[in-house]
């Protein structure tokens, strides 16, 4: 199983915009730099993390590249270029060879010099082209999108479904889709996805946000991949920013103006919060490492907390008199002045 999501990284959401995408990985570069917290072996690997998910979506043609393929974007740069190399130079070798563009993907080896590889396209060009050249574009949607394959034999043939005459075709990932709530994000969770009337039993680890996609491989039909799309389900108590939560206390006129400790419940479990006098109404507590947790390696994010004051609904004769006598001694200025 393979987790790797660029966007959660980063904490930011698939449709955030460059400038959010910025500010984000600024923000968690400070926090990790090995200057800043030198000889800590997780904040240097959330470091190395954290650039290597910017250099790819703070480049917009890059980012359209992961958000098709997802991890496989890196084996499209190098397809590519080695399409481009071999129009140009009239031939660039075995693609899955040593040093290939395709070495040791998807079950491709070398195959050594008794192996050919013919790529069918169904462009204008005819039924066929060898090698690289003017049908390696079609050679890459099919590697991905799903298509065909013929003529390879030996050792280098790729993994796949048989048909006759020796055909082979590399069949693209199979995604489903699986809906968790917050509380299994949080905790990890399973779920039964069904397959083409076959039942898989997929682990879904802690951290996951929407967008998220975990790999299962050769579990899908004929050998491919199994590819589940993680969707989160709205909260009626947390919002989630990234690693981040957010969420309201309500809290009584007594709590805001005399201070005290409140109940507050996170997705641990309870934990008191202390209100020094006179809190404001929408005024933000920090709860540190009461928030997601990461998928990869890093300190859980935090919890926000909002405070809104409750005023009494209800005032008998005797407690307006009270409250105006009090309201009166503690003066306040106009706030709207």
């Amino acid at each position: 199983m393979d987790v790797r999501d660029y966007y959660q990284t980063l904490g930011v959401a698939r449709t955030a915009t460059p400038a959010e995408i910025k500010k984000a990985f600024r923000k968690l570069a400070r926090e990790n730099h090995p200057d800043k917290k030198p000889g800590d072996k997780v904040a240097e690997q959330r470091f190395k993390d954290v650039n290597e998910a910017n250099e790819v979506l703070s480049d917009p043609d890059k980012r359209t590249k992961y958000d098709r393929f997802g991890k496989d974007w890196e084996a499209y740069e190098r397809a590519a270029k080695a399409g481009a190399g071999a129009g140009r130079g009239g031939g660039a070798g075995d693609p899955f060879g040593p040093g290939g563009p395709f070495a040791g993907y998807a079950g491709f080896g070398g195959g050594g010099g008794n192996v050919r590889y013919e790529f069918r396209t169904s462009g204008p060009g005819g039924a066929g082209a060898a090698g690289g050249g003017a049908g390696f574009s079609d050679f890459f949607e099919m590697l991905f999108g799903g298509g065909s394959f013929a003529g390879a034999s030996g050792a280098g043939a790729p993994r796949g479904a048989a048909g006759s005459d020796g055909a082979r075709r590399v069949l693209a990932p199979v995604e489903a889709t699986a809906e968790i709530t917050l509380e299994e994000a949080f905790h990890g969770a399973s779920r039964i996805v069904d397959v083409n009337g076959r039942r898989l039993e997929v682990a879904i680890p802690r951290g996951v946000d929407s967008g998220s996609r975990v790999r299962l491989t050769g579990k899908g039909p004929d050998g491919r991949d199994l590819v589940v799309v993680i969707r989160l389900q709205p909260h009626g108590v947390f919002t989630r920013r990234g690693a981040d939560l957010e969420r309201e206390v309500p809290v009584t006129l007594r709590e805001a103006l005399l201070g005290g400790e409140v109940s507050v419940r996170t997705l641990k479990g309870r934990v008191l919060l202390t209100l020094p006098m006179g809190t404001q109404a929408g005024k933000s507590f920090r709860l540190t490492g009461q928030g997601m947790p990461r998928l990869k390696a890093g300190d859980p994010g935090d919890l926000y907390v909002r405070i809104r004051v409750v005023l009494p609904a209800h005032l008998t004769d005797e407690a307006r008199e009270a409250a105006t006598r009090f309201l009166d001694l503690a003066h306040q200025p106009d706030p709207r002045a």
